[in-house]
């Protein structure tokens, strides 16, 4: 455990973190068109000023955490996408050094801050590289090795780079999540890992989670566990069930917004608004989560609400 790491040091203090948003939905209400397999990731290689906006916009609204654009950019993806093999490993390292570069000019425009945010190294699931919505619905097409092949190299090419967590992201199938739990051993870096579920109890392949939480109890490596991209509904109920599988662990929660997601026509339907997950977020807190934050469609003003919705009642 490194002292100096600013996510240990998040984790040892009497007081919830405030993680970032959706970094595609920030980046798409910023204008720019990310259509296509590579999604967010794509503006690693054609716009990485927008990223950087994009880190910012959640610094201001009060994120203590930003989890940078490497979800999306798997080796699988960037073949697809037809980026030359001898750039791949740049295009994901650069992620992390984007997340830097907007630390390091939010802190030199607030110098008042008594933090240093946090860099997260986000890891999406293999089934994010399906491109049909299989986070959502854990229909996977690969066995355990597949799985070990898919997530090997760039886990190595992330826990070399300067972040200060690897987050593991949208998980949803129990032989994914077995298999992410014996390479994550054999990581230098602190992480979490967070799973997407289909309802209060069950990962989106329809497994308990309990059983795939309690892989992670003692785990060297892994400090926190939690839920993201799951209906904000279900978390209350998927917090109690980390919590009696793996009690050691840190409990960090992104939910969306609660609205579906149709991946044939790459649209949401349905809404929440910021004043409602603000007024969840405290549900989720006083239920033992000490990270908290937003995913898909949950942007700056959703941050700003859950920040000033916790320093109220704090």
């Amino acid at each position: 455990m490194n002292s100096d790491n600013p996510f240990e040091k998040a984790l040892r203090q009497n007081a919830v973190t405030l993680l970032d948003g959706g970094l595609a939905t920030e980046i798409e209400a910023q204008g720019h068109d990310i259509s296509g397999s590579l999604w967010s990731a794509k503006m690693l290689i054609t716009n990485p000023q927008a990223i950087v906006d994009a880190h910012l916009a959640y610094l201001e609204a009060g994120a203590q955490c930003i989890i940078t654009a490497s979800y999306q950019a798997s080796y699988k993806s960037l073949t697809e996408a037809g980026v030359p093999e001898g750039a791949m490993d740049r295009v994901i390292a650069g992620s992390v050094e984007l997340a830097v570069t907007a630390r390091q000019q939010f802190m030199d425009a607030n110098p008042e801050i008594d933090y240093v945010p946090v860099v997260a190294a986000s890891i999406g699931p293999y089934g994010a590289a399906l491109h049909n919505g299989a986070e959502y619905t854990g229909e996977y097409d690969t066995d355990e090795q597949g799985l070990q092949e898919f997530h090997q190299r760039r886990l190595g090419v992330l826990d070399a780079s300067a972040a200060d967590v690897l987050a593991v992201e949208t998980i949803p199938h129990a032989t994914e999540a077995a298999v992410l739990c014996a390479m994550l051993k054999r990581c230098t870096k602190p992480s979490w890992v967070s799973f997407c579920c289909r309802d209060g109890k069950h990962l989106s392949d329809s497994t308990l989670l309990r059983d795939s939480a309690a892989l992670f109890a003692g785990h060297p490596r892994v400090r926190a566990l939690g839920v993201n991209c799951t209906s904000p509904e279900y978390v209350a109920s998927l917090i109690g069930e980390i919590k009696r599988s793996a009690p050691d662990k840190a409990i960090v929660v992104y939910p969306n917004s609660g609205e579906t997601y149709e991946s044939a026509t790459n649209t949401w339907h349905g809404t929440v608004s910021p004043v409602e997950c603000a007024d969840a977020s405290l549900e989720w807190r006083d239920a033992g989560a000490t990270l908290i934050g937003g995913c898909c469609r949950m942007g700056p003003q959703h941050i700003a609400a859950i920040k000033q919705q916790l320093e109220a009642t704090r």
